[in-house]
């Protein structure tokens, strides 16, 4: 599927993996909707209309995808959008914070499916491409998923959750021609990062078998571009990593 004169959402646009998404698909032609919480200090890019919204609230998410629909006709979303606090299940002051699980879990977790869903209804009333096709989605997971580490409970829950959802969304959907598929990528260097110091950037860095170097964002926009473009490439999780498996802390 080409990016030319397509509507395309892309949550957590304002920073980091979602930016670099926004960025990448516009300037391969998508007029794209950045969606996220807080959008003012947003940086202008061309074809990038940004909309403040909560994912995981329904009216929020239906008017960013009724703002794409007017755009053109809804093919792509792209979900970065989520939080990634550390704490415990059981630590120095107690059980884990119970009100934080559920909240890293509604972002994460459900603020995904949400966005995933009320957008596949969109995309559903397309008309349909070659082969029956009317769209792709693409989700945000970690390979937290698969080896959380001490303090990343929370995070591995949801981002488990966001796995476990890849291949039963894509097999619900297939009958609409929309697509699904994840990226579990490893440690990217983003803005969170950018507030730690070089030595320690540089430890976790070394930790990667080849390259021997933290993620950059571009690499996950352009492995989005690559999801879109393969019409073939549906119920997928692929992680990125550099063969990263992460260590218990």
């Amino acid at each position: 599927m080409q990016l030319t004169n397509v509507s395309a959402i892309v949550t957590g646009a304002a920073s980091g993996l979602g930016q670099a998404t926004a960025r990448t698909l516009s300037d391969r032609g998508a007029r794209v909707i950045g969606v996220d919480l807080d959008v003012s200090d947003a940086p202008a890019i061309d074809n990038v209309t940004y909309v403040r919204a909560d994912v995981t609230q329904e009216d929020d998410v239906r008017n960013a995808v009724a703002v794409a629909a007017e755009s053109g006709p809804l093919r792509v979303v792209v979900n970065c959008a989520g939080i990634g606090p550390s704490e415990r299940v059981v630590g120095r002051k107690g059980v884990h914070d119970l009100a934080l699980y559920r909240r890293v879990v509604m972002i994460n977790l459900v603020g995904t499916f949400t966005v995933m869903a009320i957008s596949a209804e969109e995309i559903a009333r397309t008309e349909p491409l070659e082969d029956g096709q009317r769209g792709v989605i693409v989700n945000t997971a970690s390979i937290a998923a698969y080896e959380g580490q001490v303090g990343q409970v929370a995070y591995a829950s949801s981002k488990g959750g966001v796995v476990g959802m890849n291949l039963p969304a894509a097999r619900d959907l297939a009958q609409y021609g929309v697509r699904v598929n994840t990226i579990a990528p490893g440690i990217v260097e983003t803005p969170m990062l950018a507030t730690v110091s070089a030595e320690f950037r540089a430890n976790l860095a070394s930790g990667v078998p080849f390259p021997q170097r933290l993620a950059r964002p571009s690499e996950y926009a352009d492995l989005v571009a690559f999801i879109v473009e393969h019409d073939y490439l549906n119920g997928e999780v692929i992680r990125m990593d550099g063969a990263l498996r992460m260590a218990p802390r």
